[in-house]
């Protein structure tokens, strides 16, 4: 290379040109080359739900149930695609009245495959349980709870707002309920509390209030046990209230499997407590009681159609049972004798003609009424019937 003049450069001015421009391009190389490097690959980001704002809760029994709504959407605002988990805080006040931060605690954490067993009418309802022996509920103190949702630890959905409220003592839980299907329904029957749940003497017990649900039998094993495995048809619902120990319910359909609890319910600054659950008694009525039997049989001889025939004319009272199927007509031709059946078929009305009977015979009628179960009632009084030869 020659400067202006044609005079060559020297060397060591020719130099630092290519060096630089050298390390200009291998440092281009090294970056680019890092950049496309492959790496270990990075799983997505869980999506963060968005927060819990329609939170309430209110004391049930030993417990707080806590009712909300499960986001359905992302805090970007999308569609989850999967049930989050849900986690319950429980904390205390300050003496200034605010929540105090440090107290809050996990209580309950609930994975999003379970949430279902929690959810009735689209909202869950979650009961918290809160011991008698719990410090907080001995001194008096306010409960505050919060939830929220999440995917991951690191990423979980914003808190709900904080919810306050007071637990005040409730009657204990009863310890055993009874239950027999009888012809005029399903009786419970149970003892009545003598304590609160702190162990305290219970002066009395405004009245009980009788839950049942129908469940779906093939849960009806593991509910006796654990009511959080059961799978319902229809959920428990108060089915009546009572001031004695006693309920019965005639409003059921046989075949079908109920579930029934008792809350024994006491006065309280908050109002009406009801306490926590009784045992749940499980009951699959069957349908085994007959129709009563049939009343005022009586029995008439007519003319036959043809000469020299005979006709037996038999009515009696209708049976007043809502579930009845029909009637059967027996007859014998010796007193005490087993009757024969005459009608294979149900008879849907209280009446019947025999034309088989003959002249010169005596026959004892007897009826009999059956329900739509298969359940026969027992026999109607007898009637004795001499069939003579009918003047022409």
């Amino acid at each position: 290379m020659e400067n202006r003049s044609g005079t060559p450069l020297p060397l060591q001015k020719l130099l630092p040109l290519p060096v630089a421009v050298f390390n200009f391009l291998f440092s281009i190389f090294l970056f680019a080359a890092g950049c496309g490097a492959p790496g270990e690959p990075q799983p997505p980001t869980p999506p963060i739900p968005q927060g819990v704002n329609d939170l309430t809760a209110k004391q049930a029994g030993d417990g707080v149930l806590l009712t909300f709504t499960m986001p359905g959407k992302s805090t970007l605002g999308d569609r989850l695609q999967q049930v989050p988990t849900f986690e319950v805080f429980r904390g205390s006040l300050r003496p200034d009245g605010m929540p105090d931060p440090k107290s809050f605690r996990v209580v309950d954490t609930v994975p999003g495959a379970l949430v279902a067993r929690y959810s009735q009418r689209g909202q869950v309802q979650f009961i918290d349980p809160v011991a008698p022996t719990d410090p907080q509920l001995r001194s008096g103190q306010l409960f505050v709870y919060r939830v929220h949702t999440l995917f991951s630890a690191k990423h979980p959905s914003p808190d709900s707002k904080d919810i306050t409220l007071q637990l005040y003592p409730v009657a204990e839980r009863l310890t055993a309920l009874d239950s027999t299907v009888t012809e005029q329904g399903i009786e419970l029957k149970w003892a009545a509390p003598s304590h609160t749940s702190t162990g305290e003497p219970l002066p009395s017990v405004q009245e009980y209030h009788v839950y049942r649900g129908e469940l779906d039998s093939t849960t009806a094993g593991v509910a006796a046990n654990d009511p959080q495995q059961a799978k319902w048809n229809s959920p428990l619902l108060q089915l009546g209230a009572t001031t004695t120990t006693d309920y019965r319910d005639s409003g059921f359909d046989y075949g079908k499997t109920y579930g029934y609890l008792v809350r024994s319910v006491i006065a309280s600054p908050a109002g009406p407590l009801e306490s926590s659950d009784s045992p749940l008694a499980i009951v699959v009525p069957k349908d085994t009681f007959p129709p009563a039997a049939p009343q005022g049989l009586v029995a008439a001889v007519q003319p036959g159609a043809v000469p020299d025939a005979v006709v037996v004319e038999l009515s009696w009272s209708i049976n007043v049972e809502s579930d009845l199927a029909g009637y059967r007509v027996y007859r014998t031709g010796q007193e005490g004798e087993r009757s024969a059946l005459l009608t294979p078929e149900l008879l849907p009305s209280p009446a019947y003609r025999d034309n088989s009977a003959k002249s010169g015979q005596r026959y004892w009628y007897t009826v009999t009424a059956v329900d739509r179960a298969g359940n026969e009632s027992a026999s109607s009084v007898a009637v004795a019937v001499d069939v003579a030869q009918p003047s022409r």
